[in-house]
């Protein structure tokens, strides 16, 4: 809330500015100035209360201001990746005789599941709130598994590697900072390697190790798993894509797949993996490194249109026996402007989290769980899924992309899961990515273009098209440049102008930033990218593209029919008649932090909702599509709108966006 906004001169560095006083939920004050902005918080001002937050408003001119909301959770920050808050570079060997930690049952997935529940007991003579359990995968975390670099850490024998979670002992098990016993319940998923439990003392920032668990593992580490669809290349093509801990030169992958009750054929998968060199900077190239594995994908071709297909995973060992996985279906895409019910889920910026409560799941990713359940719970409504950036928000901790696709795993292994770029896969400084921020963690894209399949000319960059029936779809990376000029820029147009609009009327934009219009997103002066907006804004108007979709603000907000900062059309809910203007649709709020609008009511923004949600659009026909935004939490609608027109209507010519004519005869 803020107090006040003091005048100009009142910078105590002497800068100048406006500063703005705010309020927090401890009851204290800051004052930030706009320079650099600083936030100088009173001692009755307490972060980690555990409630509360303070906002920011920071105005640089008369028109030019920027919005800062933080939050306060405890020892929990907000949009932070919880496994970074892990200061295991300055770990110390502290194992206490007295101390001891036990994980049971020893073998998992013994009847073939890739996840099984464990039981932790621990005790400690000496408890405390900062005492913490780790989960370590592999199970031998120690210095024989530091790569040769020269990170400082604190001393021998090293900790070169973060664990894939962890929980708080007292969070856990009430009682156990008086007893020194606790029983802790944890959710592990099969990934290709054994796990140890440790327990640390000293909280996150000055972790002391205190005992060791047993080693416990699945029944088979290398079992395949975790299958993601996507559209192949053309309209009757699907692409599976899985994890596995099989090497080519260990056996020889392949899908088993066909009509169900008939004979079943087999289609070969290549294999690709990386190294910690292919990483482009930490953590993702050291604390947060662990071997990925190797990613399978095959290439189901000719098939049938609307059709309902089975499949298993295979791995042929060289001394003849076979791996499967379990059998799982897929109904194939429509012909492309084949007039039948066709239903697309679109968001951004879901996340993962863990269903066992670990790595601060209520306050990291708060709605990933709620938006998967509820697209879960309705996948015979669904027919494919654009992710559009922001994926899991591993940040460089590779463990999380296996805890993400096996989250997944009950959506991408029934329905094509298209995935976009984001700023959280892609951006590395001095990559080439367009913004010069480590968001990725260092990634720099390699793990989002290695552990699903996009039909991408070049996967590095993640510009495609593809189509589904009626719908043609403009898939752009905004974290590589879109600007006019760009060969993205080249891409997009050609894919625009490609759509036949007689036999696919619904052509769709979407990409991972806002390039269009957004009112939480201020930027030098302007609402979303201005450069974006000044640059596509054209092409959508001249070929008449019916919706544009973003991420990355962390809530959802509809635009009217829009050209130029302006409404084209006076209706709310219900349009016809010519394409005159672009609807833009904010869907970030698949899971990640929210974000908050900003001030000002503009006047295109017909709907704004802080929370947590997906979009869905469904085309009946040619000439009638639905759009609604279902909150994860429910998953009732709270907004929509829908699209009436005839074939006549997309020809029609409209400003900007007329074909040339002649006077001749």
């Amino acid at each position: 809330m803020v107090f006040a906004v003091l005048g100009n001169g009142f910078d105590p560095r002497g800068g100048g500015g406006l500063i703005v006083l705010v309020s927090g939920g401890g009851g204290g004050f800051g004052i930030c100035w706009s320079v650099v902005v600083t936030v100088v918080l009173g001692s009755g001002f307490d972060c980690g209360s555990g409630g509360g937050g303070f906002e920011i408003w920071v105005l640089r001119s008369r028109f030019d201001y920027r919005f800062y909301r933080f939050m306060a959770h405890g020892r929990h920050g907000v949009g932070e990746q919880p496994l970074s808050k892990i200061a295991i570079h300055r770990a110390l060997y502290a194992l206490h005789e007295n101390a001891s930690i036990k994980v049971e049952p020893v073998l998992l997935g013994t009847k073939g599941e890739d996840s099984q529940w464990v039981t932790v007991e621990l005790k400690h003579p000496e408890p405390s709130q900062d005492d913490w359990v780790a989960v370590f995968s592999p199970a031998n975390f120690n210095s024989s598994s530091c790569p040769g670099d020269d990170e400082p850490r604190q001393q021998a024998p090293y900790i070169c590697s973060a664990p894939i979670k962890y929980k708080f002992a007292n969070d856990s098990s009430a009682g156990y900072t008086t007893t020194g016993k606790a029983t802790l319940k944890f959710q592990l998923i099969n990934q290709r390697a054994d796990f140890s439990f440790a327990l640390f003392s000293g909280g996150l920032s000055n972790p002391k190790l205190l005992a060791v668990s047993n080693i416990i593992t699945f029944a088979n580490p290398k079992a395949p798993l975790y299958p993601r669809l996507s559209q192949g290349k053309s309209w009757n093509e699907m692409t599976v894509t899985w994890t596995s801990g099989y090497n080519i030169n260990e056996a020889v992958p392949f899908v088993e797949w066909g009509l169900k009750g008939e004979s079943q054929t087999q289609s070969p998968a290549g294999t690709l993996t990386f190294s910690r060199n292919a990483m482009c900077g930490a953590p993702a190239r050291t604390v947060g490194w662990r071997d990925p594995g190797f990613i399978h994908t095959s290439f189901l071709k000719e098939l049938w249109p609307n059709t309902r297909y089975t499949y298993k995973l295979g791995h042929r060992l060289f001394n003849g026996s076979f791996i499967w996985s379990k059998s799982y279906y897929f109904k194939s895409s429509p012909y492309p402007g084949e007039d039948s019910l066709q239903r697309v889920v679109i968001f951004g910026d879901m996340g993962k989290a863990e269903r066992d409560g670990s790595n601060e799941y209520s306050n990291y990713q708060p709605g990933s769980l709620n938006t998967t359940d509820q697209l879960v719970n309705d996948l015979n409504n669904i027919d494919i899924v654009f992710h559009i950036g922001d994926l899991p928000y591993a940040n460089g901790y590779i463990s999380q992309w296996d805890q993400f696709t096996s989250q997944v795993e009950p959506i991408a292994s029934a329905v094509p899961y298209m995935i976009g770029s984001g700023n959280h896969e892609r951006d590395v400084p001095g990559t080439g990515s367009f913004y010069d921020t480590n968001d990725s963690g260092g990634e720099c894209g390699v793990l989002a273009e290695t552990m699903f399949y996009v039909p991408a000319k070049n996967r590095a960059k993640f510009w495609y098209s593809t189509d589904y029936g009626m719908f043609h779809f403009c898939i752009a990376d905004s974290e590589h440049d879109w600007r006019e000029g760009s060969e993205q820029y080249k891409f997009i147009e050609n894919c625009l102008a490609s759509a036949d609009r007689q036999k696919q009327p619904w052509l769709i934009f979407a990409a991972h930033r806002v390039l269009g219009y957004s009112s939480s997103y201020w930027e030098a002066g302007s609402y979303g990218e201005p450069m974006g907006r000044e640059s596509l804004q054209k092409l959508w108007q001249k070929y008449k593209v019916d919706i544009v979709f973003f991420g990355h603000i962390h809530n959802y907000e509809r635009t009217c029919p829009i050209y130029q900062n302006q409404c084209v059309n006076t209706e709310r809910s219900h349009y016809s008649g010519t394409v005159n203007g672009t609807i833009n649709i904010v869907v970030g709020g698949g899971g990640s932090h929210l974000s908050d609008f900003g001030p000002v009511q503009t006047s295109w923004s017909l709907f704004r909702d802080s929370n947590y949600g997906f979009g869905k659009l469904t085309a009946f026909n040619h000439s009638s599509l639905l759009f609604e935004y279902k909150r994860s939490s429910d998953g009732k609608v709270y907004d929509s709108f829908t699209i009436s027109r005839d074939y006549r209507d997309v020809l029609a010519c409209v400003h900007d966006g007329c074909e040339p004519t002649t006077l001749a005869t």
